[in-house]
């Protein structure tokens, strides 16, 4: 009686409302032509499936039941049939024809890159993403924005969890934009599950796609391709505005690369480049040495009294700037303007009771490109 009840239960769960609200079975349309052409397939190929189950298990069932021992005892004699032979290859021939002409119309569409209103670069970095615009000479870099404290289950994970960043990739409304995709250390790969393609972008390589969105939204996704330690912490924030909000976004930034650009002429005070270099380092450098500067044993090595932090500050520049060959370390030189390379040397130097003292100036960085 127990097990009865334990099942009736679990019936009665598995169709109540809100687990039918939540339960899908199909792929997801997707907000681009080909992802909706890459739906209209499936469900097109599924039917096709279907009518094909019907027949083949129709054909079954009536031979078992109309066939069986006890209405035909005496089983039939024949032998193969040339019309019945060429039937049976010449439809399943007409059935992938059928399939293969929309899919080929999809996939030809996809490719075509051609009249795009604007193109972007897109670099693949351990573990971040670099968008350059090309039309109009805006770049910046995308980061993970997940706090440390979500990551080491010290807070409670968000409903984005590992799926924010910094600087989210903007594109405008009803314009065909052209992506170009490349690697700058190891192969990467750009993937929006609602754009419906999956690109790989490979260092010495050009690869290209392209979207055409009609709506305002934002759609997430994330590096498809294991590029190491830190390939969970590459996500991909697309933000798609009115043409009107497109401009407004293109001026600010603009505006924001002016004002980067001048502070890296001014001298900076001890407090500014402290403060400054702790948000540079969150998003650039704590995923591999810890926020609290004791990196991971055996992995990326500690910062805190280290003899790079501690010792040579020109040695420590130039680190920061040229990285290490044979190592997890980047070059940062390509990565961050002189302010931003100052500012975090500074901290890196005087945070987690390091104390050189040692206030590092954007000119110093200049110096030592």
């Amino acid at each position: 009686m127990n097990l009865i009840k334990r099942a009736a239960a679990i019936v009665l769960m598995l169709f109540s409302l809100p687990v039918l609200a939540d339960y899908r079975l199909n792929m997801h349309e997707g907000v681009t032509s080909f992802s909706k052409g890459a739906f209209e397939i499936h469900t097109y190929v599924m039917w096709i499936c279907l009518a094909i189950g019907i027949i083949v298990f129709g054909a079954m069932f009536y031979s078992i039941l109309f066939h069986r021992r006890s209405k035909h005892p005496e089983a039939a004699t024949f032998h193969e049939s040339t019309k019945l032979e060429i039937l049976w290859t010449a439809i399943p021939i007409l059935i992938l024809i059928t399939m293969a002409i929309p899919a080929t119309r999809v996939l030809i569409a996809e490719e075509d890159t051609s009249n795009s209103d604007m193109s972007i670069k897109v670099t693949g970095y351990q573990w971040k993403w670099q968008y350059d615009y090309l039309e109009n000479g805006i770049t910046f870099f995308s980061s993970l924005a997940t706090p440390q404290d979500q990551i080491n289950n010290k807070a409670k994970k968000d409903k984005h969890y590992l799926l924010e960043v910094d600087n989210p990739l903007v594109i405008p409304v009803n314009k065909k934009v052209r992506f170009l995709f490349t690697g700058n250390d190891v192969i990467h790969s750009w993937w929006v599950p609602e754009f419906g393609f999956k690109q790989d972008a490979v260092p010495g390589f050009i690869n290209d796609a392209w979207v055409k969105i009609a709506k305002p939204g934002v759609y997430r996704g994330q590096c498809a391709e294991l590029c190491g330690q830190g390939h969970g912490f590459m996500p991909i924030v697309v933000e798609v505005k009115s043409e009107a909000d497109y401009e407004a976004w293109v001026n600010e930034k603009k505006s924001a690369m002016a004002a980067a650009a001048a502070s890296s002429s001014k001298t900076w005070t001890m407090e500014e480049l402290m403060s400054h270099g702790e948000k540079v380092f969150t998003a650039n450098c704590a995923a591999c040495h810890q926020a609290n500067g004791e990196g991971i044993t055996n992995v990326f090595p500690a910062l805190k009294g280290s003899p790079i932090a501690t010792g040579d500050v020109h040695k420590h520049i130039d680190t920061v700037l040229h990285g290490r060959t044979g190592t997890a370390m980047q070059a940062f030189g390509p990565q961050l303007n002189d302010a931003d390379l100052a500012a975090v040397t500074t901290y890196e130097r005087n945070a987690w009771g390091n104390n050189t003292g040692d206030a590092v100036q954007p000119s110093d960085i200049k110096s030592a490109r």
